[in-house]
């Protein structure tokens, strides 16, 4: 088990699955929230194109950049001294060639301190996340609602093809990765996805059987109004919190009554 001064590492996933130990993921785009994170004893650190709507305040995910997944890479990794870190692949990062792919995967573990990449996609990304493997890049796979699928799937849906996930989820496990993400399925689903093949299933929105649960930091903290998933629980009103802050720090601002003497240079 890894400890304060142990690392988290990718066989630590495979021993937890094996162990019935949950495994605790978070989305993360910057330094002060990662390290708080980290010290808050998270597993694994996703620094995911999520970023497209939670951070730039986009409708999809389609439009973030590798540039902008290696900026934010090199800052949460630093932040973590015990969290795994993971950096999304943005769309039309990977998927022109397993060729790009590798390319896109060795910036992120060459120019980040991230020690794998999450790429979407099942049975028709198999070969690339071989290929990323064989590379000696760690590949965390993404199934069920993949984001960079929007427009094909005509929004945000729940997946319930039951024999295309399962056999999508197959795919990825055989072809090397250290572990699943399963999103928008059912849970009787992902239970039975999560007995069938033998690396962790992480869970958004499918269920408590899963080997681990990720959600998206924003939702877990309140920190978005307009787009309530029901799959995450908020931990936090964090948006009340800050719009507070802000309000009272007007009034002062306004009134004179900051900064004081004691906040102010002689």
């Amino acid at each position: 088990m890894p400890t304060e001064n142990r690392p988290v590492t990718i066989p630590d996933f495979a021993a937890w699955k094996t162990e019935g130990r949950k495994i605790s993921v978070l989305t993360a785009y910057e330094f002060s929230i990662a390290r708080l994170l980290d010290d808050a004893g998270i597993d694994c650190l996703l620094v995911g194109d999520s970023m497209g709507t939670a951070v730039q305040g986009h409708d999809t995910t389609l439009g973030v950049t590798l540039d902008q997944i290696a900026y934010h890479s090199e800052m949460v990794a630093r932040a973590a001294k015990r969290a795994l870190v993971v950096a999304d692949l943005p769309f039309l990062s990977y998927q022109v060639s397993r060729r790009q792919a590798i390319r896109s995967g060795g910036r992120i573990l060459k120019e980040t301190r991230c020690q794998a990449v999450k790429l979407e996609g099942g049975a028709r990304m198999a070969s690339t996340i071989r290929s990323l493997v064989d590379a000696e890049i760690p590949v965390m796979g993404h199934v069920g609602l993949t984001p960079q699928s929007v427009r094909r799937f005509g929004g945000y849906k729940v997946q319930r093809q039951a024999d295309a996930i399962r056999a999508d989820a197959q795919a990825v496990a055989d072809s090397g990765a250290f572990a699943i993400v399963l999103e928008c399925v059912p849970a009787e689903l992902a239970a039975t996805i999560t007995a069938e093949i033998p690396i962790p299933t992480i869970g958004i929105g499918a269920g408590a059987a899963c080997d681990g649960q990720v959600l998206v930091l924003h939702d877990m903290l309140g920190l978005l109004d307009d787009f309530r998933p029901r799959f995450a629980r908020r931990y936090a009103e964090l948006g009340d919190v800050i719009r507070n802050a802000a309000a009272r720090y007007v009034k002062d601002v306004e009134s004179g009554d900051f900064p004081t003497e004691g906040e102010s240079f002689r």
